[in-house]
C-alpha cells in the first residue's frame, strides 16, 4: 500500500509541470492572437477614419449636385460606376445618333502668360449616326476639350460588324473643305463647342460622384 501511494505522488510530480507547460502554452497562444486581432481591428478602424474622413472632403469641397438627364435634344444616361457615359437623341425623321464619352483620360500641359502652369482636360468620344431601317453606320472617333471637338477618324460600317471597318485617311490628311464640312455635319447635330463645355462640366461632377461610390463601397466592404 505503502509503494501504492508513493508511485502515485510521483506520477503527480510528473504531470503537474505537464499540465502547467499546456496551461502556459495555451494562454500564450490566446494572449498572441488576441494581440493581433486588436492590431487588425485598430489597423482596420484607423483605415475606415481615413476613408471617412476623405468622403467628408470631397463632398465639403465638392458638394453633391444632381447631374442632369438631359442636355438640349440629348438624353444624358450617367451609367453608375462605370467610366463612361451615354448621350442619346433622333434626329430629324430617320437618324438616331449615340455619342459615348469616357472620363477624363488625358491633359495636356499648358502655359498661360503670367500664370503657373496649367492643364487641359481631355476625353475621348465616340458618336455614331445611324440611319433609316438599315444597319449602316457613320462613326466619328473624336477628343474632346475644355471648349471644342477635334475629329481624328471617320468610319462608316455596318452596326453588326464582324471585323475592323475600311479606316479611310487620318482626318488630318482629309481636304480643309471637307474637313470644315464634317465638323459643320455634327454641329448640325448638336455636337459642337457648347457640348464639348456641358461635358467637362458633366464629367467633373461624375468624377467626383465615382471617387465618392467607390469609397463608399470600400468602406463597407473593410467595415464588415
Amino acid at each position: 500500500m505503502a509503494h501504492y501511494i508513493i508511485r502515485q505522488l510521483q506520477n503527480q510530480n510528473k504531470i503537474k509541470p505537464l499540465i502547467y507547460s499546456l496551461n502556459n502554452y495555451c494562454f500564450s497562444t490566446q494572449k498572441i492572437s488576441l494581440i493581433s486581432e486588436m492590431r487588425k481591428n485598430a489597423f482596420e478602424g484607423n483605415l475606415l477614419r481615413l476613408i471617412r474622413s476623405q468622403i467628408g472632403h470631397v463632398m465639403d469641397t465638392f458638394p453633391p449636385s444632381q447631374l442632369v438627364p438631359k442636355y438640349n435634344s440629348f438624353i444624358v444616361d450617367e451609367r453608375p460606376t462605370e467610366q463612361w457615359i451615354r448621350l442619346t437623341r433622333k434626329f430629324k425623321e430617320n437618324e438616331e445618333i449615340k455619342v459615348d464619352v469616357t472620363l477624363f483620360d488625358a491633359s495636356l500641359p499648358v502655359n498661360k502668360p503670367g500664370a503657373d502652369e496649367d492643364v487641359l482636360l481631355h476625353v475621348s468620344m465616340l458618336v455614331n449616326i445611324f440611319k433609316g431601317e438599315g444597319n449602316n453606320v457613320l462613326e466619328f472617333v473624336c477628343s474632346v476639350w475644355p471648349d471644342s471637338i477635334e475629329i481624328h477618324r471617320v468610319y462608316t460600317r455596318k452596326e453588326m460588324r464582324t471585323g475592323q471597318p475600311t479606316m479611310g485617311p487620318e482626318f488630318k490628311e482629309l481636304d480643309h473643305d471637307m474637313q470644315n464640312s464634317l465638323y459643320e455635319y455634327l454641329e448640325e447635330r448638336g455636337i459642337d463647342e457648347k457640348l464639348a463645355i456641358f461635358l467637362h462640366e458633366y464629367l467633373k461632377k461624375k468624377d467626383k460622384s465615382e471617387l465618392v461610390r467607390w469609397m463608399e463601397r470600400l468602406k463597407s466592404f473593410i467595415g464588415k
